[in-house]
């Protein structure tokens, strides 16, 4: 398995040639697809619903990593399911049953994720961690592409390695918001498992070569889980 998995987030794709993103990701060897679904409530934006998720499915045997930026979220995971996601994940911010929600997710057959924006600290994701695979920190405030990595939200990556350490846990921790080349050596001293990049990768005339800088910058780095 490669190390980081790297999520090409479609959010920074153009909308009006999905295809052609979706060969760009496959060319560039990527390993999962991220797609940031907004709702206008939750973050300002408005993006797509599960029927993109549907139609990128009949396109692609990638894994579909769907981010439900969303408010009620526990409200669409059974289309997003159903359209093909293999990984949900919604923010507990917006869910006050946040333990049902992941048992949702489980329960059709999905595997389930959790994320928190920067100003939510990683203990609030405590009593959550024995039951999900994945935690999504967001390393920008969410809602637009193209921002700038806040490096404080890095130390939640670190915590979560330390907490999934001592509970003998095997989620995986993933980055989402100002990850590329120009930062990797930053994330990288976190060690993330899942890098989601957005502009950085679609805006590269080499997206080959952005993947590939990404892992290279964890070679010779001690993973520890």
């Amino acid at each position: 398995m490669n190390y980081p998995l790297i999520a090409p987030s479609i959010l920074s794709a153009d909308f009006a040639d999905i295809a052609a993103g979706l060969e760009a990701i496959r060319r560039a060897g990527a390993d999962w697809i991220h797609l940031d679904v907004m709702d206008g409530h939750f973050v300002p934006q408005i993006t797509f619903g599960a029927k993109m998720v549907n139609d990128i499915r009949a396109r692609s045997s990638l894994t579909l990593d769907v981010h439900l930026m969303t408010s009620d979220p526990e409200r669409l995971i059974p289309a997003f399911a159903e359209a093909g996601a293999d990984c949900i994940t919604f923010h507990v911010e917006a869910c006050v049953h946040a333990h049902r929600a992941v048992q949702s997710i489980r329960e059709c057959g999905k595997k389930a994720g959790i994320s928190i924006v920067p100003s939510t600290p990683a203990a609030a994701l405590s009593e959550l961690l024995p039951f999900v695979d994945l935690v999504l920190v967001m390393t920008v405030n969410p809602g637009y592409g193209g921002q700038r990595l806040l490096p404080f939200c890095l130390d939640k990556v670190r915590e979560l390695r330390a907490l999934r350490a001592a509970k003998k846990l095997d989620f995986q921790i993933a980055v989402d918001g100002g990850i590329g080349p120009a930062t990797i050596d930053e994330v990288a001293g976190a060690m993330p498992d899942v890098l989601v990049v957005g502009s950085a990768f679609f805006d590269a005339e080499d997206k080959g070569a952005v993947i590939r800088s990404l892992r290279a910058a964890y070679v010779g780095r001690p993973i520890v889980c």
